[in-house]
């Protein structure tokens, strides 16, 4: 069952700018805390950022200043905007959200989607 889909990644080169996407399942209710992953090749999955559903966001430190996670509650959609990208950005990037089911808060995920800076 897909509950999140990224979009927006593709190939840019180091000082480029990319803007990532996340929509939300239109079934996914009561969305909370919405976040963006990252999954470099030989790596473990590491998390870039959050943001809460009133709008408060927190980052790893490797991207503080240049990437910033913003939120649509209306459509259900995160963002990521990437700036300054650096060759190290690489990876695969997902998207989670922390949603009510059932009474249960559950956490959903997207397939991801790559970014690759490179000249």
């Amino acid at each position: 069952q897909v509950q999140l889909v990224e979009s927006g990644g593709g190939l840019v080169q180091p000082g480029g700018s990319l803007r990532l996407s996340c929509a939300a399942s239109p079934r996914l209710f009561s969305i909370y805390t919405m976040g963006w992953y990252r999954q470099a090749p030989g790596k473990q999955r590491e998390l870039v950022g959050t943001i809460t559903s009133d709008g408060r966001t927190n980052y790893v430190d490797s991207v503080k200043g240049r990437f910033t996670i913003s939120r649509d509650n209306a459509k259900k959609t995160a963002f990521l905007q990437m700036n300054s990208l650096k060759p190290e950005d690489t990876a695969v990037y997902y998207c989670s959200a922390d949603f009510l089911s059932g009474g249960t808060m559950k956490t959903g995920w997207g397939q991801g989607t790559q970014v690759t800076v490179s000249s």
